[in-house]
C-alpha cells in the first residue's frame, strides 16, 4: 500500500484530530506542511479545489474532511476502534456536533484579542493581516464559526461541566465507557483553546477533563517523517487510484460519468469539478485528471457536502 500522507500544518486544530488518530492508532505516516492561507497549489494540484485542512492522501486517492479520513483510518487499523458497536451511534453523533457547535464556540472564544494576540504572535503583522482576510474570505456572506462571545463561553462551561459530571460517575471516554471518534473531536477542540494561553484559565475548574485530556494526549503522533509537496504529487502521479464503490444512489438524478461539482455546505464553498464515480449515503467520489498528479480519486464524505450536475 502507498504510504499514508497527511496534508496539514502544525497550529490546526484539525490536523491535530488526526494526528492524535494516527498516534493511538501506532500508524507511520508523511507530513506535507501546507500553508496555512492561499494560495496552496500543491494541495490543490490534488484536490481541486478543497482548502481546508487536512486532507489525506493514500497514493492517488485524496480523502477530504476529518469526518471521512477516520473512516478510512479505522478501516486501515482498527485498533483501537473509533467506533465501538455499542456507541458507534452515539459516538458518530457526538463527533459531528463537536467538530461543528462546539468547535463554533471553540473559535469564538479563542479569537478575543488576547486569544489571538496569543495565537498569532509568531507572525509578522502583514501576515497577521494576510490571515485574518483569508479566514475572512473563507467564511463568506456566512456566519461560520461565528457566535456571540457570551453564547460561546455559555455552551463551552456547560459541556465541560457536563463532561466533567459524566468523568466523576466513572464513565472514562466523552460518548460512553469505550475510546471513540467523539474523544478525538474533543480533544482537538481543548487542544486549541489551550493555545490561547490567556484564555485557557476556563478550563482550570473541571479537573477531570484536564485529567482526560492528559490521557489523550499521551497517544501522541505515531511515527511521521515530513516529506515536501513534490514527493506527495510524484506518489499520486506514480499511482493507480483504488478500485471504488460503484453505487449511485437512486432517485439523485445523477449517473456514473456525470459531470459534477461537490460543495462544503457551510464554509469554504470552493466546487470540486470531476466525474462522478460513487455517490451513496456516506460517501461521494469523483475522478480528477491534473496536469501534475495525474488521475486521482477525490473522496468527500456525503453529509455536508452539496453533490450538483455541471452539465
Amino acid at each position: 500500500m502507498p504510504d499514508i500522507i497527511l496534508h496539514q500544518y502544525a497550529t490546526s486544530p484539525f490536523s491535530e484530530k488526526i494526528r492524535l488518530v494516527l498516534g493511538a492508532k501506532g500508524l507511520t505516516w508523511n507530513a506535507v506542511e501546507i500553508p496555512p492561507i492561499l494560495p496552496k497549489p500543491d494541495l490543490l494540484a490534488l484536490t481541486g479545489g478543497y482548502r481546508r485542512t487536512p486532507v489525506m492522501q493514500i497514493g492517488a486517492d485524496i480523502y477530504c474532511d476529518t469526518a471521512l479520513i477516520c473512516d478510512v483510518l479505522d478501516r486501515l487499523a482498527p485498533q483501537p476502534p473509533l467506533y465501538p458497536a455499542i456507541q458507534a451511534a452515539s459516538a458518530r453523533l457526538a463527533a459531528a456536533w463537536i467538530d461543528s457547535a462546539l468547535f463554533t464556540a471553540s473559535v469564538t472564544y479563542t479569537m478575543q484579542p488576547a486569544g489571538v494576540q496569543a495565537m498569532l504572535a509568531h507572525l509578522t503583522p502583514g501576515q497577521v493581516q494576510a490571515f485574518i482576510a483569508d479566514r475572512k474570505a473563507m467564511r463568506g456572506d456566512t456566519n461560520a464559526l461565528r457566535m456571540p462571545l457570551p453564547e460561546a463561553a455559555a455552551m463551552l462551561h456547560d459541556t465541560l461541566g457536563r463532561l466533567q459530571e459524566q468523568f466523576a460517575a466513572g464513565v472514562p471516554h466523552v460518548a460512553g465507557p469505550e475510546l471513540s471518534i467523539a474523544d478525538f473531536s474533543l480533544f482537538h477542540n481543548l487542544w486549541f483553546i489551550r493555545r490561547a494561553t490567556p484564555l485557557a484559565a476556563i478550563l482550570d475548574g473541571y479537573p477531570l477533563v484536564k485529567t482526560w485530556f492528559a490521557r489523550m494526549q499521551a497517544y501522541g503522533h505515531g511515527k511521521l517523517r515530513v516529506v515536501p509537496p513534490e514527493t506527495a504529487i510524484a506518489d499520486a502521479l506514480n499511482h493507480d487510484p483504488l478500485p471504488h464503490d460503484t453505487t449511485i444512489l437512486p432517485g439523485s438524478g445523477l449517473a456514473a460519468g456525470d459531470p459534477v461539482t461537490v460543495t462544503p455546505t457551510d464554509y469554504a464553498k470552493d466546487p470540486v469539478a470531476g466525474v462522478l464515480l460513487t455517490l451513496t449515503g456516506h460517501v461521494v467520489t469523483i475522478r480528477r485528471q491534473d496536469p501534475r498528479a495525474g488521475a486521482v480519486n477525490v473522496h468527500f464524505p456525503r453529509q455536508g457536502y452539496h453533490v450538483q450536475s455541471a452539465a
